[in-house]
């Protein structure tokens, strides 16, 4: 994986003189003063980094910011600043990166620290009923332990003015969805501002990473969200394989890229039939559930489970292929492939759904690149952003995916990415299944040293998620974080729908079509 870009911010915080000092990984992470923490952000701002994320941890009895940093094909930089002990407040990055406003919130959340110069500290994930002192991630709060019960009221923003309303919408909804509460503010048809409240979903994945090892971990890790089971897997054994200093075969490595391309698809074309649902084309709907349907049988017969869930483990992979399977594989991926290029065409000649699609939800590219929007959402508003590539990890590091980006941010561009990406993949399996090295597909894992931490990303067919992960004692757990891109790309919905009626709220809903279950954690 790729950290170049450590060498080049080490480079301009010594320009600044900002003393720090690193911390040889893998990955190597600097370690900052506790003064200098927005100041490194605000220069990381004007370098042009992206930032990945931020998230807390506790040791010692003292706590620990942390914040991962991204530039193109420079790669990632990871930085931490330790706080003293007794000290609960750090200096917020939300004036260089509006996007770490939520997790900020969720770092106040869960730990009850304050991030000094935060705009909004109302609680995120926590609901109403959750005692103002009950931080779940410190190490003194039990798992097990009873949690009383606290009545309290979530703040929404509210709405003034003749002839505006709001609309209040979930968190039960009309379907087999998720639950996330959107409380519209509203004149006419036409939407003025969207306030999500999700936090419905929370289960305490990461809680319950705690003092687990790897091996069990990872089907926690799997479960992080069901639809991006693969995905998520991979960047939770790449993080602990990166700590255990270890690398999975050839072949292992091969087949993860094989099962997270088929992902890809099945979602991609799931969604597409989705949001042309959601216009009422049904026609569009009926032929992707069909292929989405012949995927998912395939994965059964060849892998056990329809989702692909629990394939992707420490050490490799938990299902080999045989001639057989290869050719099962091959051959389904450039029928459905070939079929979705002609469902393609007719979409393209379909004057009502391209009526209903372009324009609407529009972002543009400078709010997308402020935001730091990933995935489809992300490229189709002009952002050349792909982990495959710029992460470099492998497989892809010698065979990286032609990434397509799209003008215009709204519905429509959405859609072209997806139809597009579903073609990149199908190439990505074939070249991966016929250059499939021999070899086996698993072996034991090693369980880290204490200490030893890693960093790793893996581009889901959302976008890039990222994990964290440092061990304790014994192989176990101390702290894992996962960042799935549903976290930064309900901020762009909030804005696209601006300016958008009220009836088209679910065709823009559906095609950012982020996970509930992958941002509550």
């Amino acid at each position: 994986m790729n950290f170049t870009l450590t060498q080049t911010l080490v480079s301009r915080l010594h320009e600044a003189a900002i003393p720090l000092e690193t911390r040889e990984g893998p990955p190597p992470c600097l370690q900052v003063a506790e003064g200098q923490w927005a100041k490194v952000a605000q220069i990381a701002r004007q370098e042009g980094l992206r930032l990945v994320a931020e998230w807390a941890s506790e040791e010692n009895g003292a706590f620990t910011i942390h914040a991962a940093y991204a530039l193109g094909a420079q790669g990632y930089a990871l930085a931490a600043t330790q706080l003293g002990q007794g000290v609960e407040e750090f200096p917020s990055l939300v004036p260089h990166y509006s996007v770490a406003a939520r997790m900020e919130r969720i770092i106040h959340d869960f730990y009850g620290l304050k991030p000094l110069g935060h705009p909004d500290l109302r609680s995120w994930i926590k609901h109403d009923s959750w005692p103002e002192e009950a931080f779940p991630l410190r190490k003194d709060f039990a798992l097990n332990g009873p949690l009383h019960r606290h009545e309290g009221s979530y703040p929404f923003i509210g709405t003034e003015g003749e002839g505006s309303y709001e609309i209040p919408v979930g968190p039960v909804h009309a379907g087999i969805i998720e639950p996330g509460h959107f409380r519209f503010q509203v004149v006419g048809e036409q939407i003025l501002n969207l306030e999500e409240r999700l936090g419905y979903a929370h289960k305490g994945i990461e809680k319950h990473f705690e003092s687990r090892d790897a091996v069990s971990a990872a089907r926690m890790a799997a479960r992080s969200s069901g639809d991006a089971t693969v995905a998520h897997s991979w960047a939770f054994c790449l993080a602990a394989e990166q700590a255990a200093g270890r690398a999975v075969s050839p072949r292992a490595a091969h087949l993860r890229a094989v099962l997270c391309e088929r992902e890809r698809m099945a979602n991609h074309i799931g969604d597409i039939g989705a949001i042309c649902n959601d216009a009422a084309w049904v026609f569009m709907q009926m032929q992707c559930q069909r292929l989405r349907e012949d995927l998912a049988r395939l994965h059964h017969r060849l892998f056990g489970h329809r989702l692909l869930m629990d394939l992707v483990v420490p050490g490799g992979v938990t299902r080999d292929l045989d001639l057989d399977g290869i050719a099962r594989l091959r051959d389904q991926t450039q029928a459905v492939a070939g079929e979705m290029g002609e469902l393609f065409k007719i979409y393209e000649e379909n004057t009502s759904i391209r009526e209903r699609v372009i324009g609407s939800g529009g972002i543009s590219t400078q709010d997308a690149h402020t935001l730091g929007l990933l995935g489809v959402v992300g490229r189709s508003a002009e952002l050349d952003l792909d982990a495959r590539r710029d992460a470099a990890y492998s497989p892809y590091d010698q065979c990286p995916p032609q990434v397509k980006v799209c003008r215009g941010g709204d519905v429509s561009a959405r859609l072209w990415i997806r139809f597009q990406e579903i073609q990149t993949s199908a190439q990505l399996i074939e070249k991966l299944l016929v250059d499939l090295p021999e070899g086996g597909f698993q072996e034991p894992f090693q369980a880290p040293a204490e200490g030893s931490w890693g960093f790793a990303v893996v581009e889901s067919w959302r976008g890039e998620i990222a994990t964290w992960i440092r061990f304790g004692p014994g192989g176990r757990i101390q702290r894992c974080y996962v960042r799935d891109p549903s976290m930064i790309n309900w901020l762009g919905l909030e804005l696209a729908v601006r300016e958008v009626p009220v009836p088209d709220f679910p065709l823009n809903n559906k095609s950012f079509n982020c996970s509930y279950s992958g941002h509550d954690l």
